[in-house]
Protein backbone atom coordinates (compact mmCIF):
# COMPACT_ATOMS: atom_id res chain seq x y z
CA UNK A 1 0.00 0.00 0.00
CA UNK A 2 2.74 2.41 0.99
CA UNK A 3 4.70 1.48 -2.13
CA UNK A 4 1.67 2.17 -4.34
CA UNK A 5 1.15 5.61 -2.73
CA UNK A 6 4.79 6.50 -3.19
CA UNK A 7 4.60 5.52 -6.86
CA UNK A 8 1.54 7.75 -7.35
CA UNK A 9 3.24 10.72 -5.70
CA UNK A 10 6.35 10.09 -7.75
CA UNK A 11 4.32 10.03 -10.97
CA UNK A 12 2.56 13.28 -10.01
CA UNK A 13 5.88 14.97 -9.22
CA UNK A 14 7.25 13.79 -12.54
CA UNK A 15 4.25 15.20 -14.43
CA UNK A 16 4.50 18.53 -12.59
CA UNK A 17 8.21 18.76 -13.38
CA UNK A 18 7.47 17.98 -17.02
CA UNK A 19 4.74 20.64 -17.13
CA UNK A 20 7.08 23.23 -15.61
CA UNK A 21 9.75 22.27 -18.15
CA UNK A 22 7.29 22.67 -21.04
CA UNK A 23 6.10 26.05 -19.72
CA UNK A 24 9.68 27.24 -19.33
CA UNK A 25 10.49 26.08 -22.85
CA UNK A 26 7.39 27.85 -24.19
CA UNK A 27 8.45 31.11 -22.50
CA UNK A 28 11.97 30.82 -23.93
CA UNK A 29 10.58 30.22 -27.42
CA UNK A 30 8.24 33.20 -27.12
CA UNK A 31 11.08 35.43 -25.95
CA UNK A 32 13.18 34.35 -28.92
CA UNK A 33 10.40 35.39 -31.30
CA UNK A 34 9.44 38.57 -29.43
CA UNK A 35 12.49 39.80 -27.47
CA UNK A 36 11.64 41.28 -24.10
CA UNK A 37 12.30 45.00 -23.75
CA UNK A 38 13.75 45.84 -20.36
CA UNK A 39 13.36 49.33 -18.93
CA UNK A 40 13.59 51.39 -22.16
CA UNK A 41 15.07 54.81 -21.47
CA UNK A 42 15.55 57.71 -23.85
CA UNK A 43 19.13 58.95 -23.78
CA UNK A 44 20.67 62.12 -25.20
CA UNK A 45 22.25 60.01 -27.93
CA UNK A 46 18.80 58.70 -28.94
CA UNK A 47 17.58 62.27 -29.46
CA UNK A 48 20.71 63.24 -31.41
CA UNK A 49 20.43 60.07 -33.47
CA UNK A 50 16.80 60.82 -34.38
CA UNK A 51 17.57 64.43 -35.33
CA UNK A 52 20.60 63.35 -37.34
CA UNK A 53 18.55 60.83 -39.30
CA UNK A 54 15.79 63.38 -39.92
CA UNK A 55 18.31 65.92 -41.25
CA UNK A 56 19.93 63.27 -43.47
CA UNK A 57 16.55 62.30 -44.93
CA UNK A 58 15.68 65.95 -45.58
CA UNK A 59 19.00 66.53 -47.36
CA UNK A 60 18.56 63.39 -49.44
CA UNK A 61 15.02 64.26 -50.46
CA UNK A 62 15.97 67.81 -51.39
CA UNK A 63 18.93 66.67 -53.50
CA UNK A 64 16.95 64.06 -55.41
CA UNK A 65 13.79 66.07 -56.04
CA UNK A 66 15.71 69.16 -57.19
CA UNK A 67 18.06 67.09 -59.35
CA UNK A 68 15.54 64.75 -60.96
CA UNK A 69 13.03 67.52 -61.64
CA UNK A 70 15.22 68.63 -64.53
CA UNK A 71 15.05 65.24 -66.28
CA UNK A 72 11.84 63.42 -65.30
CA UNK A 73 8.17 64.14 -64.72
CA UNK A 74 6.76 65.03 -61.30
CA UNK A 75 5.64 61.51 -60.23
CA UNK A 76 9.09 60.10 -61.01
CA UNK A 77 10.60 63.05 -59.18
CA UNK A 78 8.69 62.22 -55.99
CA UNK A 79 9.39 58.51 -56.37
CA UNK A 80 13.11 59.23 -56.65
CA UNK A 81 13.02 61.31 -53.51
CA UNK A 82 11.15 58.61 -51.62
CA UNK A 83 13.47 55.81 -52.74
CA UNK A 84 16.56 57.83 -51.84
CA UNK A 85 15.15 58.55 -48.38
CA UNK A 86 14.47 54.83 -47.91
CA UNK A 87 18.14 54.14 -48.69
CA UNK A 88 19.20 56.81 -46.17
CA UNK A 89 17.05 55.31 -43.41
CA UNK A 90 18.30 51.83 -44.28
CA UNK A 91 21.96 52.71 -43.65
CA UNK A 92 21.35 54.66 -40.44
CA UNK A 93 22.58 52.25 -37.77
CA UNK A 94 23.72 52.52 -34.17
CA UNK A 95 27.44 52.73 -34.95
CA UNK A 96 29.53 54.16 -37.79
CA UNK A 97 30.90 50.74 -38.66
CA UNK A 98 27.41 49.24 -38.84
CA UNK A 99 26.26 52.15 -40.98
CA UNK A 100 29.09 51.68 -43.46
CA UNK A 101 28.47 47.93 -43.57
CA UNK A 102 24.76 48.51 -44.22
CA UNK A 103 25.62 50.96 -47.00
CA UNK A 104 27.87 48.43 -48.73
CA UNK A 105 25.23 45.74 -48.37
CA UNK A 106 22.55 48.01 -49.85
CA UNK A 107 24.77 48.90 -52.81
CA UNK A 108 25.55 45.25 -53.56
CA UNK A 109 21.88 44.31 -53.45
CA UNK A 110 20.89 47.29 -55.60
CA UNK A 111 23.57 46.57 -58.19
CA UNK A 112 22.40 42.96 -58.56
CA UNK A 113 18.79 44.08 -58.95
CA UNK A 114 19.84 46.91 -61.29
CA UNK A 115 21.72 44.59 -63.65
CA UNK A 116 18.92 42.02 -63.82
CA UNK A 117 16.11 44.54 -64.29
CA UNK A 118 17.97 46.60 -66.89
CA UNK A 119 18.79 43.55 -68.98
CA UNK A 120 15.22 42.31 -68.78
CA UNK A 121 13.57 45.65 -69.57
CA UNK A 122 15.85 46.25 -72.55
CA UNK A 123 14.54 43.00 -74.04
CA UNK A 124 11.02 42.47 -72.72
CA UNK A 125 8.04 44.45 -71.40
CA UNK A 126 6.91 44.10 -67.80
CA UNK A 127 4.94 41.01 -66.87
CA UNK A 128 4.16 39.58 -63.41
CA UNK A 129 5.84 36.34 -64.41
CA UNK A 130 8.95 38.23 -65.50
CA UNK A 131 9.07 40.07 -62.18
CA UNK A 132 8.75 36.82 -60.25
CA UNK A 133 11.49 35.24 -62.38
CA UNK A 134 13.84 38.17 -61.70
CA UNK A 135 13.21 37.91 -57.95
CA UNK A 136 14.06 34.21 -58.09
CA UNK A 137 17.20 34.81 -60.17
CA UNK A 138 18.28 37.65 -57.89
CA UNK A 139 17.88 35.40 -54.87
CA UNK A 140 20.09 32.75 -56.44
CA UNK A 141 22.73 35.28 -57.51
CA UNK A 142 22.96 36.96 -54.12
CA UNK A 143 23.12 33.55 -52.42
CA UNK A 144 26.00 32.53 -54.69
CA UNK A 145 27.77 35.75 -53.70
CA UNK A 146 27.50 34.68 -50.08
CA UNK A 147 25.30 37.66 -49.17
CA UNK A 148 22.14 35.88 -47.99
CA UNK A 149 21.23 38.72 -45.65
CA UNK A 150 20.64 40.91 -48.71
CA UNK A 151 18.12 38.55 -50.36
CA UNK A 152 15.18 40.54 -48.99
CA UNK A 153 16.65 43.84 -50.22
CA UNK A 154 17.20 42.43 -53.71
CA UNK A 155 13.63 41.16 -53.84
CA UNK A 156 12.13 44.46 -52.66
CA UNK A 157 14.25 46.53 -55.05
CA UNK A 158 13.40 44.29 -57.99
CA UNK A 159 9.69 44.44 -57.22
CA UNK A 160 9.73 48.26 -56.96
CA UNK A 161 11.71 48.71 -60.18
CA UNK A 162 9.51 46.34 -62.17
CA UNK A 163 6.18 47.70 -60.93
CA UNK A 164 7.26 51.29 -61.59
CA UNK A 165 8.41 50.18 -65.04
CA UNK A 166 4.91 48.79 -65.62
CA UNK A 167 3.48 52.22 -64.71
CA UNK A 168 5.79 53.94 -67.23
CA UNK A 169 6.14 51.43 -70.08
CA UNK A 170 7.49 54.00 -72.55
CA UNK A 171 10.58 54.63 -70.41
CA UNK A 172 10.69 51.30 -68.58
CA UNK A 173 14.39 50.71 -69.17
CA UNK A 174 15.23 53.98 -67.38
CA UNK A 175 13.80 52.81 -64.06
CA UNK A 176 16.78 50.64 -63.01
CA UNK A 177 19.13 53.55 -63.78
CA UNK A 178 17.03 56.01 -61.78
CA UNK A 179 16.68 53.68 -58.78
CA UNK A 180 20.43 53.05 -58.80
CA UNK A 181 21.04 56.81 -58.73
CA UNK A 182 18.50 57.22 -55.90
CA UNK A 183 20.22 54.51 -53.87
CA UNK A 184 23.71 55.89 -54.43
CA UNK A 185 22.67 59.35 -53.22
CA UNK A 186 20.67 57.98 -50.28
CA UNK A 187 23.49 55.71 -49.10
CA UNK A 188 26.15 58.40 -49.51
CA UNK A 189 24.18 61.05 -47.61
CA UNK A 190 23.10 58.59 -44.92
CA UNK A 191 26.59 57.27 -44.19
CA UNK A 192 28.12 60.76 -44.32
CA UNK A 193 25.56 62.27 -41.93
CA UNK A 194 25.87 59.31 -39.57
CA UNK A 195 29.65 59.65 -39.40
CA UNK A 196 29.55 63.43 -39.01
CA UNK A 197 26.86 63.24 -36.34
CA UNK A 198 28.73 60.62 -34.34
CA UNK A 199 31.99 62.56 -34.62
CA UNK A 200 30.42 65.80 -33.40
CA UNK A 201 28.66 63.99 -30.56
CA UNK A 202 31.98 62.46 -29.45
CA UNK A 203 33.85 65.75 -29.78
CA UNK A 204 31.50 68.18 -28.07
CA UNK A 205 29.71 65.99 -25.56
CA UNK A 206 32.61 63.74 -24.70
CA UNK A 207 30.58 60.53 -24.99
CA UNK A 208 32.11 57.80 -27.09
CA UNK A 209 29.93 56.47 -29.91
CA UNK A 210 31.45 53.70 -32.01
Amino acid sequence: MRSSTQQKWSAMDSREAEDRSLQSESVRSRNEIIPEVKNPRLSLWDVVYALNMAIACLITYWIMTHTLSRFVDEPSDFLGGMWAVVATVFVFRETRRQSLSAGIARLIATCVSFALCLLYLLLFPFTPVGMAALIAIGTVVIALLGRRDEIVTVGITTAVVMVVAAMSPADAWQQPLLRLADTLVGVAVGVACKWVGSFLFDKFLGEQVS
